[in-house]
């Protein structure tokens, strides 16, 4: 259960996440030297006679399977984690309901060809185990190993592949942004059963990771179903967990398979070791909040401040019943914000986008509603940044002068009867697009302020799934979205302007810039990631220039709160990921359970942790407790 390669979205999203899922690292029983064709045993005999195994391949022959280096050796399996999972979803399927739940679920339930490694980010076996790249980097073959099995004991094979491209790109099915990173592809062909190749029809640095990094279906389990209704039925999977029990609105249960094909490997120990994981549904935070301190949920990562500040307090946190810590590691940083439908009028002027920018006291909100715990968003790639690469984009206070005069630049005139302002003998007036209660303090002080600006502000409340279809067909004017951000960057589905009406894709403000597009176009061959980055930074300045969002703030750690009887790594999390890899490195410590238990019962207090963990450090303990570890060299490019 390495960390799988994934396109992800909190909310509706464009980039990586370190969702734990399964992957494979059993060799061929036959070791090919790079010269050798493939043996008897392993090559069909219908392709054995016309071809070889490319020479350069991988993972090469130094490399071999190792115990996942954030897994803690004395983790033991069993028991139960609960956690807070939104709002109930639309769909548990990631093709069609692109969020972080479904991201979550679907890598428990479903593997692809490689993994990640957690650390270094090279790539190593999941359903393949071995690969090759042709030296034009054009051509990417993968051999499937052959012990993956589904869960009803079919293999798994070349077949299942196609089948899965061929869904994603299907015109019929609302698969939105997994379409782009398919159609960079011809159609892949299948050698053998075990052999699959991509050809892409251009060079980009991203080939590989699209090609390997999706998750595979089994095409006899799926085949007959209307792919868009196939959303919380997934009776044949791959992965280490399966679908358990469902409460429609209120629970899911995933449960661990004990017959998951990969669960021997050494890089699977110590790794996915809840017996259940259980999700739990509130239409609101405060209300899972309540739950989680009567210990029906178990983690509940904190990402209102009023909480955090305010709220932590009774005998279970000062006894140390409840943990509360900061965990700073290397999780990139996304962006939040007001998004604008430039699509059509107003926010199609960018004049008017800068208005409602200038409009927002951002300030305020963080002094009076946040207690000063945020930083304010000045870019789209806040990690891009540093003291070496300073942000030159300015930062956005209130300035209603600036406001109205590019309102009135935009011809927007104040009635004096109504105190709003017209155009052509129309009330500016638009509807805000929300799906939460929590919004709701922070648009009120946004729509005082448009109020004297002469905007009226009129507050669309949705729930999860409502609020996702508008999203879908662009039906909406201005809404709250949080983004997700990756180690590598990748600006196309959220930035391209042929993205732009793409529907169930990530453009969801329209965006379209032929310099962008150029820009774009360009990282597409660059393998080296500073030189991306550069072009990024590039990118960043431009969309910050044209506004399609009224950004608003971020923090750089996770907090997190939970019950005292969990056994943790001394990172408590991995290196790249947010509280998601608690469900994969955490365990259920029978002891710390018990003396929980009995300190709640004789109301003592437990030993404390600390407030604060930071990645570099907990690893280092890691590092010394283990000695010297092997480390793979596996970099394909």
């Amino acid at each position: 259960m390495k960390t799988v390669i994934k396109l992800f979205i909190i909310i509706t999203g464009f980039v990586l996440i370190a969702a734990a899922s399964a992957w494979g690292s059993d060799v061929l029983s036959k070791k090919t030297g790079p010269e050798e064709t493939w043996s008897k045993e392993t090559c069909p005999k219908e392709t054995r006679s016309k071809e070889t195994w490319p020479k350069e391949s991988w993972p090469k022959e130094s490399w071999t399977d190792l115990p996942d280096p954030m897994a803690d050796e004395n983790a033991l399996v069993g028991g139960e984690i609960s956690v807070f999972g939104g709002q109930y979803p639309k769909s548990l399927n990631y093709y069609l309901d692109n969020n972080v739940l479904s991201s979550e679920i679907f890598g428990a339930l479903f593997e692809s060809l490689l993994t990640m490694n957690p650390l270094t980010m090279n790539y190593e076996p999941g359903l393949a185990d071995k690969w090759a790249i042709s030296d034009d980097k054009k051509t990417f073959t993968f051999h499937i190993n052959p012990k993956a099995r589904w869960s009803n004991g079919t293999p798994v094979t070349a077949e299942d592949v196609r089948w899965t491209y061929d869904v994603i790109l299907d015109p019929k099915n609302m698969t939105g942004p997994h379409k782009i990173s398919m159609e960079r592809f011809k159609a892949p062909e299948i050698i053998d059963e075990y052999t699959i190749q991509f050809t892409a029809k251009e060079i980009h640095w991203k080939n590989l990771l699209a090609a390997s990094g999706f998750q595979i279906l089994s095409k006899n389990a799926y085949i007959k179903a209307d792919f868009n209704t196939i959303n919380f039925e997934f009776p044949v999977v791959s992965g280490p967990y399966k679908l358990g029990r469902i409460d429609e609105g209120v629970l899911l249960k995933l449960n661990r398979r004990d017959n998951w094909w990969n669960i021997d490997a050494k890089s699977s120990k110590n790794k996915g070791n809840f017996e259940t994981i259980t999700y739990k549904f509130f239409a609101e935070r405060t209300n899972a909040f309540e739950s989680f301190k009567k210990g029906i949920i178990d983690l509940f990562p904190v990402y209102t401040s009023r909480i955090w500040i305010n709220e932590i307090s009774g005998d279970a946190f000062l006894k140390n019943h409840i943990i509360k810590q900061k965990i700073h590691n290397h999780k990139p940083i996304g962006f939040q914000g007001f998004a604008m439908n430039m699509r059509r009028p107003p926010f199609d002027d960018i004049r008017v986008r800068k208005a409602m920018a200038c409009l927002l006291d951002r300030n305020k909100m963080n002094q009076t509603l946040m207690y000063n715990q945020y930083f304010l968003h000045r870019s789209y790639y806040e990690d891009l940044y540093s003291d070496a690469n300073p942000c030159p984009n300015p930062v956005i206070d209130l300035d209603k002068k600036k406001a109205r005069e590019l309102l009135k630049q935009a011809g927007w005139v104040v009635n004096p009867k109504t105190g709003f302002l017209e155009k052509n003998e129309k009330k500016f007036s638009f509807q805000f697009l929300t799906r939460a209660a929590s919004s709701e303090k922070f648009l009120s002080i946004y729509a005082e302020d448009l109020k004297d600006a002469g905007i009226e502000m009129i507050i669309d409340k949705k729930d999860w799934a409502s609020w996702a279809r508008d999203m879908e067909e662009f039906n909406y004017q201005m809404t709250w979205a949080a983004w997700g951000a990756g180690v590598f960057k990748d600006p196309e589905s959220m930035w391209l302007s042929a993205e732009a009406d793409r529907k169930s894709g990530n453009n969801i403000t329209g965006f379209k810039s032929k310099v962008v597009d150029q820009l774009i176009e360009k990282q597409k061959t660059i393998f080296d990631i500073q030189k991306r980055n550069d072009i990024y930074r590039k990118i960043d300045q431009l969309i910050y220039q044209e506004c399609p969002y009224v950004l608003l703030w971020n923090i750089d750690y996770t907090r997190l709160l939970y019950w005292n009887k969990f056994g943790k790594p001394a990172t408590v999390l991995s290196k790249y990921s947010a509280e998601s890899s608690a469900l994969w490195y955490w365990w259920l410590d029978e002891d710390s359970a018990a003396e929980l238990e009995d300190a709640i019962q004789m109301k003592t207090t437990l030993p404390p942790q600390p407030a604060s963990v930071r990645f570099d450090e907990g690893f280092g303990i890691i590092e010394k407790n283990k000695g010297d570890t092997q480390k793979n060299e596996n970099d394909c490019y």
